[in-house]
């Protein structure tokens, strides 16, 4: 494929402040590039570099193998599109004349709008789903409105080149989903390039196919989504941790940002969690949070829950992928039972190949070690061992398992919990105390007799 945008070490300053130093990139047709990083990290600059807004001091900057500094406005506008963050509109135009200012590159001088022009604007209106206010003002409109009139005249230019900065600003979630859509099957279909600044990583690992991750104007990654988006790399850049994980339904990757680090109170006491496919997730960070230490088992190896508790070190009993549970592990799994405190069973679907986790459940109640049922999921949608789950299920109730609700319950419940075998443990050494002396009298006074 020929590449159209070659970035070859551009640095730019506004005034003495360098805000860009040494970028380079190329793309080339279909690309669709995620430009990542802080506030101040030169996105932005980036993007106006680029459209010609801002000259830069050093470097170039090719479109179609032509110095974009050398070619006339026009000739640019022809080939490059630019959505902004915001665009003021001082005079309130109806929709579709905003629209059709898209078509100005591709008109002469005092020439009026075709029927082509007019059949392209209505296109990029249907399409932005904006076509049933082309006649209301513009400055009438919602924020969020308002931005799709202006991607509606982005796309009116029919460029090859699209730079978006931060688009997504004023719109909500559907709205967010049907531009992104759109803007990725333009780049598939119609080989269009984008070039897009986001804030959310999750939403650039979506729709990106690789990514520049920029820290105080240099490049600090570059290359697949995949390789940017690393823990490593938003821990280098953005100071957070956070787990990085493949979504098993787009097959994307997906970020989960954790908390800043506290300072953690003293271990109120060891909860083991049984858990799997995802739903234990979120719990192993908050019960870390709250002081509690914890375990997990059995996790098959890949499982999410497995990479979570890998990343926060929590000890746990694994399995091979797509292996039921061995003897071996199911036994390792009774032992942190064992030495548990308490145990919490997530909404965790149940099949024939994990089925002796709710058996260790079974084995922890009946050990009459405090054990929590969390039930979000009803067990009919999630048991796949043709009811024999929900009947265990149903018996550990029975035998004194607590169900829950949800995480918040949960929390709750632990902490009663907690407090219960805390006020167990203090009466258990304050009666050792009392023991003590009078034992210690007996042996002295049977030392005495001899």
């Amino acid at each position: 494929m020929v590449v159209l945008l070659n970035v070859d070490g551009v640095e730019c300053r506004y005034g003495s402040v360098k805000v860009l130093e040494d970028v380079s990139l190329s793309v080339k047709e279909g690309d669709f590039v995620g430009i990542l990083g802080p506030n101040g990290s030169g996105k932005t600059t980036l993007l106006k570099s680029i459209s010609r807004t801002l000259k830069p001091l050093r470097g170039t900057i090719l479109l179609n193998q032509a110095d974009i500094y050398s070619l006339r406005s026009v000739e640019v506008a022809k080939q490059l599109a630019v959505v902004p963050q915001d665009s003021n509109i001082g005079f309130s135009f109806a929709a579709l004349d905003v629209v059709l200012m898209g078509r100005n590159p591709h008109m002469t001088r005092f020439q009026m709008e075709s029927s082509r022009d007019l059949a392209i604007a209505k296109k990029a209106m249907i399409l932005t789903n904006t076509w049933q206010f082309a006649e209301r003002p513009i400055n009438e409109l919602s924020g969020g409105e308002r931005q799709r009139v202006i991607i509606a005249r982005a796309l009116a230019q029919e460029p090859k080149l699209l730079l978006l900065d931060e688009p997504l600003t004023h719109l909500d979630i559907i709205n967010q989903l049907e531009i992104m859509d759109l803007v990725k099957a333009l780049c598939t279909k119609e080989k269009l390039i984008v070039l897009a600044v986001f804030h959310d990583l999750n939403l650039a690992a979506r729709y990106c196919g690789s990514a520049i991750m920029l820290k105080k104007g240099k490049i600090f990654a570059a290359g697949s989504i995949a390789d940017v988006l690393t823990s490593e790399n938003i821990k280098g850049v953005f100071g957070v941790d956070a787990i990085v994980q493949r979504h098993l339904v787009t097959n994307s990757v997906f970020v989960i940002p954790l908390s800043p680090q506290k300072p953690l109170p003293s271990k109120k006491c060891a909860v083991h969690l049984i858990c799997g496919a995802g739903t234990g997730t979120a719990l192993m960070k908050v019960l870390l949070d709250e002081g509690y230490s914890v375990t997990a088992g059995v996790l098959n190896v890949l499982d999410t829950d497995f990479e979570t508790a890998q990343f926060l070190k929590i000890p746990v009993v694994t399995e091979a992928p797509f292996s039921p549970i061995t003897e071996k592990a199911h036994n390792s799994n009774l032992e942190m039972i064992r030495k548990a405190s308490m145990v919490v069973l997530t909404s965790v679907p149940f099949g024939y190949g994990n089925f002796q986790n709710l058996e260790a459940a079974e084995e922890a109640v009946s050990r009459q070690v405090p054990t929590f049922v969390i039930e979000e999921v009803p067990v009919e949608r999630r048991d796949f061992t043709q009811g024999k789950a929900s009947k265990l299920l149903l018996k550990l109730k029975k035998m004194g398992a607590i169900s829950v609700k949800n995480q918040t319950e949960l929390l709750d419940m632990l902490h009663v919990s907690a407090e219960k075998q805390k006020v167990i443990k203090d009466d258990a050494a304050k009666l050792l105390c009392h023991m003590r002396p009078r034992e210690e009298t007996e042996q002295k006074n049977k030392e005495e007799i001899v």
